[in-house]
């Protein structure tokens, strides 16, 4: 009996023991099942699969005709098995050569045995592969030097045009990425959705004969279409090398707008680099060649501005064509003397001194509107906020805050001093002169298309204002025409057809002073001036020439450009019985007095124009040996000084209502000396606040006790 009670006895122990057992067992389950299945069906899952991801196509970029100008093509990337490769530096020679790649570098990578696969180069391209696989083939030592190699399927952006919208376009980096330009602002439509490949596979990673193989196709990316015409862009790419060539300047921009609608035609700036090989190894360099400067940097526009001030003061009333203006050579506006280019204009009507290009006339037509009226019409213009194109960097200009601006600075603002625009600001702002009085919101970005070639989206133009009423901008167009064909716009005209423009020189700024050894000349022009139909800006920046404004460094490339587009486009010419104007050569008349020189030209059919100085030509423009149509007209300049001294100008305070001590300090602290007349607060002063003087000058201030 109690045999059998210890049986019983031992029986419930091993069922508690299975029980607690099954109860645990039961535990585990319910734990792995129920809180750690997801991830460790997902671990099986990685076990017995494989899953690579495939790379979507890159969407092209294509000009307004659908001409390519960025697409994506198969390349390769080289690797090589350091275990298989047993002369290292053998091996480093010649694939370093075939690569363009660093030999020591690719040798001290291969020297480490414990990889299976090192990358020699990423984005090879097809011939050079050949080359690789043709060596290899030649001779049994070469298969044995390179018999550790294998090449991997990779994409390579290639831009069949090289050198051609670089900065617009933009670059990517080796995986594709977009990194500036088109190419980085729309990355996420250019780029597409990547797919993916699940094979199922064995313990060592060998694909399984039966196994099950699961595809998720990639989604292209879309399709840009620009508004870019490659063939005008072709021109204006062309005649800006020449012009950066010819005027030794610092850089050169272009701008082609269709003056309806505001689509960019053409956009180029140089210098750039051809992005198939840009120079990433100077990532500063890269960095400030990749720039859309066009649309980033501001610069004082100088007597282009004109165009908006003289279509303000005629759309408010202040002015009309048969008001008159004279010029004296310079102005004074609260004490700060404002000058002219030339010493004196004498009386002249307002189509004369937009001509003239007189500065006293747009001062005295700004002051006439004041500040509240024209900063409306600027405002109006797109002044002073960017224009929203569909480009990274826009900057939105410089306007001085309306309750800030004195008299002095409304009256440089009146003929483009005070005020800072970028080139795409200055062209929108002068087609709206010219088109009937609508400011166009300017776009370069025509569809988007899928993948099958159905358009995703549009740009339809976009009126932003209307600052000026249809009839001011006829007007305009009539006044613009004049400055061609009689003013400083000359050397743009084009045989046969009617234009209009204006030519301007802004002050160059370095480290917030104005150097008075350089400046920014530009042009902008309209053609045909009847009905316009485009817009040309071309600005030279820092012409390492003797004479550097707009009217010769940008008008004659500005001129060449609208020629070549106006017979593209198959516009008839207005004069189709017009004798074609012979070319001549530019003589050497530096050195001549004034009566010589101009004798000189006219025998060539050549007008004139002088500063008036004094009677002895000390520079002109064009140089000699330039090449000029008949009726063109050279610059006679007869300052008595070098005009060009590598001088920084800088900006003279303002010190009215100081004390001496705070006048002098301020003074002092941008380099001045200061004459003191008088005691007690500062009153007047000569020269006035806001003007440019050498450092080292003396300013003249003069101080009154308050009463």
């Amino acid at each position: 009996m109690r045999a059998g009670l210890l049986i019983k006895k031992r029986l419930l122990m091993t069922l508690a023991m299975l029980t607690l057992i099954f109860c645990l067992i039961g535990v585990r389950i319910g734990s792995l099942t129920l809180f750690q299945g997801e991830s460790l069906t997902a671990r099986g899952v990685r076990q017995w699969t494989r899953e690579g991801v495939v790379t979507a196509p890159r969407g092209s970029i294509q000009d307004a005709k659908g001409n390519l100008l960025a697409v994506s093509s198969t390349a390769y990337i080289v690797t090589a098995n350091p275990q298989l490769v047993t002369d290292e530096r053998a091996f480093s020679q010649v694939m370093g050569n075939l690569l363009g790649a660093d030999a020591e570098s690719m040798e001290k990578r291969l020297q480490n045995k414990r990889l299976a696969s090192v990358i020699l180069k990423r984005q090879v391209s097809r011939e050079t592969v050949d080359e690789i696989r043709a060596l290899r083939a030649e001779s049994q030592e070469m298969r044995a030097l390179l018999k550790g190699i294998s090449f991997d399927e990779d994409t390579r952006r290639v831009y069949p045009k090289g050198a051609f919208l670089t900065q617009v376009l933009g670059l990517t980096n080796v995986d594709s990425v977009g990194q500036s330009g088109l190419e980085s602002w729309y990355e996420t439509l250019l780029r597409g959705k990547e797919g993916s490949l699940r094979t199922e596979v064995d313990a060592r990673s060998r694909l399984l004969p039966d196994g099950k193989t699961a595809y998720i196709p990639p989604q292209p990316g879309f399709t840009l279409r620009l508004t870019v015409d490659s063939t005008i862009q072709g021109v204006v790419e062309k005649a800006m090398r020449e012009c950066l060539a010819v005027n030794n300047a610092k850089s050169v921009q272009c701008i082609v707008m269709d003056v309806n609608t505001g689509a960019i035609l053409a956009i180029c700036m140089k210098p750039d680099y051809d992005p198939n090989d840009p120079p990433r190894d100077d990532v500063a360099l890269l960095a400030d060649l990749m720039r859309i400067t066009a649309i980033s940097d501001v610069y004082e526009p100088g007597s282009t501005f004109k165009m908006l001030t003289c279509s303000a003061a005629l759309d408010c009333g202040a002015a009309s064509v048969n008001d008159h203006f004279t010029c004296t050579g310079s102005v004074t506006v609260d004490g700060d003397r404002i000058r002219c280019w030339k010493n004196s204009h004498g009386n002249q009507d307002l189509k004369t001194a937009l001509a003239n290009s007189c500065n006293p006339a747009f001062v005295a037509l700004a002051l006439r509107m004041g500040t509240d009226t024209l900063y409306k019409y600027l405002r109006a213009f797109g002044l002073g906020v960017k224009t929203g194109v569909e480009l990274p960097g826009e900057s939105s200009g410089i306007l001085i805050n309306s309750r800030y601006v004195k008299n002095v600075d409304l009256a440089r603002i009146g003929f483009g001093q005070s005020v800072a625009v970028t080139p795409l600001q200055m062209i929108t702002a002068a087609c709206a002169v010219v088109n009937g009085g609508r400011l166009m919101k300017p776009y370069i970005i025509q569809e988007v298309l899928d993948e099958n070639g159905y358009v995703t989206d549009r740009t339809a133009p976009t009126v932003v204002s209307n600052p000026i009423k249809s009839e001011t901008s006829a007007l305009m167009r009539e006044l613009l025409e004049n400055v061609v064909e009689n003013g400083g716009g000359k050397n743009a005209a084009v045989q046969g057809f009617r234009i209009g423009g204006k030519t301007g020189t802004a002050q160059v700024y370095k480290d917030g002073r104005v150097v008075s050894n350089v400046h920014i000349g530009s042009f902008i022009g309209f053609a045909p001036i009847d009905e316009p139909r485009f817009a040309v800006l071309v600005t030279v920046n820092e012409a390492q020439v003797p004479v550097d404004y707009g009217s010769t460094t940008a008008a004659p490339f500005a001129g060449q450009i609208m020629e070549e587009i106006l017979n593209y486009l198959g516009v008839p010419k207005a004069r189709p019985g017009e004798t074609p104007s012979p070319q001549v050569t530019v003589p050497d008349v530096v050195g001549m007095t004034l009566g010589d020189a101009k004798k000189e030209l006219a025998n060539l059919l050549l007008l004139s124009e002088t500063d008036g100085i004094s009677q002895t030509v000390s520079a002109q423009a064009p140089a000699a040996g330039a090449k000029m149509y008949a009726g063109g007209k050279v610059m006679l300049f007869t300052y008595e000084k070098e005009p060009l001294q590598t001088v920084d100008l800088v900006t003279v305070p303002d010190v009215k209502g100081l004390s001496m001590v705070e006048a002098a300090r301020q003074l002092r602290a941008r380099g001045f000396d200061m004459e003191i007349a008088g005691s007690g607060l500062a009153v007047r002063q000569e020269p006035g606040a806001g003007s440019y003087a050498a450092q080292g000058s003396v300013v003249k201030v003069t101080f009154e006790l308050p009463l």
